[in-house]
């Protein structure tokens, strides 16, 4: 049955000219179907760079959204419009727009993790790879409106001595990984090294040897001399760890650290998609039109 999917999927794939992006939390199945997996940053770039005419989007709504905004002649697909995130639906417009009324000539920096409308509204967009570089390169002395996410607004100010104007949002899934989690790890494992994610709270990426992004795991654990390696991010990322370093153990965080929204997703679910061609996620080009400078900035601006 399974491998019936995978073929009719390869099929479809090919009758459509299709291209298959899967974020790193997504289901391992849906990861080895996928044509590239990377982190947000990763993915943005891919799409904007496709030749194919179609491009299935396996994650959650706002990267086809980015997908859309960057590729206004594409056919961007996700298979499940329901796969949302609950960091953009707890932050709504209205509240930068309430933000930029108390602080007119401030910059808006947006992390990726937000609707398009937001993105309209902002000068500058981020992910958690690129996220210290863009506020970095906002002159000295102008004021930064950072949304939506608290926690990785924290990490940026911390890295860049910037004091910046945050927003209450976070992500739940990275809010559930405790500081209690890293340590009980490594009374277990003592000699294995820590990597969190940057949406993970102050006192969890204090504990941290190294704060990254997920690509940004990846690539550490690809360099690290480590055996164990513990790892404060969603599930997902475990299996691409795995899969790539086998001679390394990998330990997530916390066993709460499970994004649903991210699961939803699965080989079923992509087949419909390129059989009947839904569901599109196409921006409006009013929305597109204000939001591609600050896209663009994100794509533009490399990543450490």
């Amino acid at each position: 049955m399974v491998d019936d999917l995978r073929e009719s999927i390869r099929e479809l794939k090919k009758d459509r000219g299709a291209l298959i992006l899967a974020h790193n939390y997504q289901l391992p199945e849906v990861q080895n179907i996928a044509d590239y997996v990377g982190d947000s940053l990763g993915l943005s770039r891919r799409a904007a760079d496709a030749d194919e005419d179609v491009i299935v989007f396996c994650g959650v709504y706002f990267m086809a959204e980015t997908a859309s905004i960057l590729c206004p002649d594409k056919t961007v697909l996700i298979p499940d419009t329901q796969a949302g995130c609950p960091m953009v639906g707890m932050s709504p417009v209205e509240a930068l727009e309430e933000l930029k009324g108390e602080h007119p000539d401030a910059e808006v920096v947006t992390y990726v993790n937000s609707s398009a409308e937001m993105k309209a509204m902002s000068d500058y967009c981020c992910t958690s790879s690129n996220s210290v570089e863009i506020v970095e390169s906002i002159p000295p002395g102008r004021e930064v409106i950072f949304m939506p996410d608290q926690y990785l607004g924290s990490y940026v100010q911390e890295q860049t001595g910037r004091d910046l104007i945050l927003y209450r949002g976070y992500c739940p899934t990275h809010g559930r990984i405790l500081r209690e989690d890293i340590e009980e790890l490594k009374e277990e494992y003592p000699d294995a090294e820590v990597m969190v994610h940057p949406e993970c709270r102050p006192e969890v990426r204090q504990v941290a040897d190294y704060v990254e992004s997920t690509g940004g795991m990846c690539r550490r654990a690809a360099e690290s001399d480590a055996e164990d390696i513990i790892v404060g991010t969603e599930i997902g990322l475990i299996y691409r760890l795995r899969r790539e370093n086998p001679g390394k153990r990998f330990h997530l965080a916390s066993e709460a650290a499970i994004c649903p929204n991210m699961k939803q997703i699965d080989l079923e679910k992509i087949q419909w998609s390129l059989q009947d061609m839904q569901h599109e996620v196409r921006v409006s080009q009013e929305v597109r039109d204000r939001a591609l400078k600050a896209v663009n900035r994100m794509v533009d601006v490399a990543a450490v």
